[in-house]
């Protein structure tokens, strides 16, 4: 079943994408929604999204999909940092790490990147989240589209996105 033009931003005056914002009730988030930014230029980029918000770059919560071993993956990441594919690829045991392609992140999630939220997506997805998120009390994240974000303290947006903290960003004189 499809979605209408008339119909795809009907949140309950939210301006988070649907799936997102349904996401949100479902988890007694509500409040969450009105919190909601919506830009009038995309936001595609963590410094693009930082300085629309104002915030520091690492305040941007990132949330990139990869395929280990074939299986999706979420990470999340501070806007500032760079995810460490070899670092993935150990934590997780697998053989190759490879980023996903837009089709993957798309039927993984049910989102675009650039757009793609920490929880609410399309399929259940194992969830990476860098400790470097723990930095700051609250950090923003895409609320399902390239235009709109959230904010969240990190500790909540790791425990909603089912996340496992880990290290795997890339650190001065490891860049693989």
């Amino acid at each position: 079943m499809g979605t209408s033009a008339s119909d795809a931003y009907d949140t309950g005056g939210s301006p988070a994408h649907p799936r997102f914002a349904r996401a949100l009730r479902e988890l007694g988030l509500d409040e969450l929604s009105g919190a909601v930014r919506r830009f009038p230029d995309r936001t595609r980029t963590a410094a693009e999204a930082a300085a629309a918000i104002g915030c520091a770059l690492s305040q941007i919560c990132k949330s990139l999909v990869f395929a280990a071993d074939g299986v999706p993956v979420l990470v999340l990441l501070d806007g500032a940092s760079r995810v460490d594919v070899e670092r993935v690829r150990q934590e997780l045991g697998a053989r190759r790490v490879t980023r996903a392609d837009a089709a993957l992140v798309r039927e993984t999630t049910g989102y675009a990147i650039g757009g793609v939220p920490p929880f609410g997506h399309a399929t259940r997805t194992r969830v990476l989240a860098d400790r470097s998120l723990l930095a700051h009390d609250v950090v923003w994240a895409a609320a399902g589209t390239p235009h709109t974000v959230f904010p969240m303290a990190p500790e909540a947006l790791v425990a909603h996105a089912g996340g496992t903290l880990v290290d795997v960003r890339e650190v001065a004189g490891t860049a693989r």
